[in-house]
This record gives structure tokens, sequence and C-alpha cells, in this order.
């Protein structure tokens, strides 16, 4: 089935859903790049490790609230459309990141600091919950059939941008500011940005066009975006999202949101250098998305997928094992380099692989919601997990298990055909 797009009009397409994707995981990341500067604002008993995981609780709770999220904005997607979804996330975004933007610290509000930073987690979550599956449905939907894997690569790029953009506000800030006024207010900072750029995203997508694979769906509306149709019908499919998401999910924050923690709290970095590293590998990984997606269109999805988890559940352990005992800030890099080139080989599918399983009435709900539940039982508690690991005396315990659920993720992968040439996106 051809839809007839013009090249300019795909290009306007993927730009408008791109720039709207980076700002939300701008906005996302924020707090994982500057919980080390605003744990202590907002609980501030007990060491840095025990400040961390509590901030790492928020975090997980955020992510908790994202297969809420993926429920309801993924039939809204699929019943409203793309476009309708997208800006209403944006805009639940642009309210969680002014919160944390404006609540005063624990000395000055008590408990009703982190109860509200709690909630601005809750109302973030939810947003990108439906974030996810809205944007990977539309950007795989007109990316056009020959480079689906190449152009639908860029909604990690985004979100690796909005992550490595988050970082760049805070290395700028250190420079500008010293160190007890990042510690004081400059933390703020990020999240008003954040805030400022989601209006901006907001308006961009008000403005976006609809995908030609919404707007030729012929069933109606109450017949799209059924939880018991995906459940009934697509059990498989689901099933496959859940298992690639467990080992591609975690590998990602462990090299990602953990990995700047783990520097300073286990590695003997500041943190000053623990976020330039992480800036320099957070380049390489997204300039790494759209090869790995042109490669998928050459060599096939499941080739890359086998590839990456393989890859992650042998080299996750004695990475992680000598960036611990690592003194050099090359080495380092280059030992994280090699994580995140193996990881590559997953993130810049994910989306396309996700949407492929599923045809349109059901593609926005099924892509997110799976993702999501597999996502907060253990992306967002990876951090979590690697904090407790270390309070307990046994740090290698969690290098176990990750490398077992990027294993997870090779063994769903085995079971899977490849979406490449089996795709339920049938507009070109």
């Amino acid at each position: 089935m051809n839809s007839g797009v013009s090249p300019g009009w795909r290009l306007r397409a993927l730009a408008a859903g791109s720039a709207g994707n980076l700002v939300e995981w701008y906005d996302w990341y924020a707090y994982s790049a500057t919980a080390l500067y605003f744990a202590p604002v907002f609980f501030p008993k007990g060491d840095q490790t025990a400040q961390l995981l509590q901030t790492a609780a928020v975090f997980a709770v955020g992510f908790f609230a994202r297969p809420i999220g993926a429920w309801a904005m993924g039939r809204y997607s699929d019943r409203a459309g793309r476009k309708a979804a997208l800006t209403l996330s944006v805009g639940m975004m642009c309210l969680g990141s002014l919160l944390i933007a404006v609540t005063p610290g624990a000395d000055r509000i008590g408990v009703g600091a982190p109860i509200v930073l709690l909630l601005a987690r809750v109302f973030q979550g939810l947003s990108l919950g439906g974030e996810y599956g809205a944007s990977a449905t539309y950007m795989s939907e007109t990316a056009g059939r020959t480079r689906r894997g190449f152009w639908s690569s860029f909604h990690y790029v985004t979100l690796i941008g909005g992550q490595l953009v988050a970082l760049c506000a805070l290395i700028v800030l250190q420079h500008v500011l010293s160190r007890s006024a990042m510690a004081a207010w400059g933390w703020r900072i990020p999240f008003v940005i954040g805030a400022g750029l989601a209006v901006v995203a907001f308006w961009l997508r008000r403005n976006m066009f609809e995908s030609p694979s919404f707007l030729g769906e012929s069933a109606s509306p109450d017949a799209r975006g059924s939880t018991r149709l995906l459940l009934r019908s697509y059990p498989r499919e689901t099933l496959t999202i859940l298992g690639l998401t467990a080992g591609g999910s975690m590998i990602f924050y462990v090299y990602t949101t953990y990995m700047q923690k783990f520097l300073t709290n286990t590695g003997s970095f500041t943190k000053d250098e623990a976020t330039q590293l992480s800036a320099m590998t957070l380049v390489a990984f997204m300039l790494a998305q759209p090869l790995c997606g042109w490669l998928s269109d050459r060599v096939g999805r499941r080739p890359m997928l086998l590839a990456a988890f393989g890859g992650g559940a042998l080299v996750t352990w004695p990475i992680m094992d000598r960036v611990a005992a690592c003194r050099s800030m090359t080495v380092a890099f280059l030992l994280i380099l090699g994580g995140v080139l193996f990881e590559s080989a997953y993130t810049s599918i994910s989306a396309v692989v996700k949407a492929e399983l599923f045809p349109t009435r059901i593609r926005s709900l099924g892509v997110a919601l799976p993702y999501a539940l597999a996502n907060a039982l253990f992306g967002g508690t990876a951090e979590y997990a690697a904090l407790w690991f270390k309070a307990a005396g046994m740090e290698s315990g969690f290098y176990v298990y990750a490398s077992a659920l990027s294993a997870v993720g090779f063994l769903a992968t085995l079971a899977m055909r490849d979406t490449r040439k089996h795709s339920r996106i049938l507009e070109d």
C-alpha cells in the first residue's frame, strides 16, 4: 500500500515528532542529571548513598506511573490520533518540570518537599508513558518502508539527545556557578528550561501532520485501542515486547543514568568528571543510532537484536568491574563506549521493531503498554537495584542481574520473526 506522501512531507513530519520527543526526554532526564545536587535538598538525612537511594526510589515511582500513562494515552492515540496524544503528553511534562523547579526544599516545608517531588514525577511518568508509544508509532508510520530502520532510529537519537542536552545544561551550570550556588538553587535552572521548551514543543505538535496509517484506518474509533483485543489477539507480540524491553531498558539505564552516579559513588571520579564522561558517552551513543538503524534496513532487525542482547549479556559484568577500578577518564570512556555500542543495536530499532508487530488500530497501545510495564519493573528500578546491591556489600550481584536480563532479551529475540520482512505497517 502506498500512501503517496512526498519526501518533504515525510521530513517535516519526522522533524516535528523528533523535536517534541527530545524535549520530553530532556525534561525526564533533567531529574537524573541533577540528582547529585538536589538529593540533600529534598532528603537531607543520611549519607550520599542513602540520599541517592531516596531520589532513585522517587525515580522508580515515576516509572511505575508510566504503564498507567501508556494504557490511557495509547488508547487515546489509537482512537483520537497520534497528534492529539503527543500534544497532550508534552503539556503534562511541562507541568511536572515546573513543579520541581519551584518546590521549596525540606528545610522550608518539611515532608511536603519530597511529596511534591513525587507528585511531579508521577505527572512526568504519566506523560512519558504515553509519549513513547505515540512517538514510536508516529515516527515508524511516517518513516517509509525502505528506510524505516534509519528514519525511526531518530526516535532514540532525540531520546538520547534529550539526556545529552540535560547533561550539557548541567556542565554549563557547573562551570558558571559555584558549587555552593549549584547545591542551593542552580540545579533548578534545568527544570525551568525544560518547562519553557515543553511550551515550544506543544506549539510544534499542534501544527504537525497526522500519520497516513491512522488516517487510512477504516475501523471505527470504538474498535481501536482495545486492551482486550491486545491481550486476546496479540499475546505473543506483547510478550516479545516485554522480553525485549526488560533487557534493553536495564542495560540502557546502566550505561546512561546510573553510570554517572557509579563513577563517583563506586569509582574514583569527581562529580564534574562523571558528568563529562557521561556526556562524551552519550554523544557517541547518539551518533551510533542512525548507523545501526541503517544497518537494520540491510541485514534485518533480528540479527541486530541478537548482537545487542548477546553482547550485553557477555560484556556488562567485565565493563562495570573494570570501570570501578579505573583511574583514567580515557580508559573509562572506551569501556563504557564498548557497552553502549552493543546497546545501540537494540535502541536504534526499538521503536520500529515494536511498531511493526501490530496493526494500526492497536499499534500505539501495543507498543506503549508492554514497554512501559517492563520499563517500570526493570529500567525504572535499575538505579535503586544497583544502589541496594552496593549498600548490601555485594555490588557485583547487580552486574549479574543486569547480564541476566540482557540474556532474557536474547531469548525473546530468538523466538520472534524478523519484522523487516514481516511488518504490519502496510503504508510506504
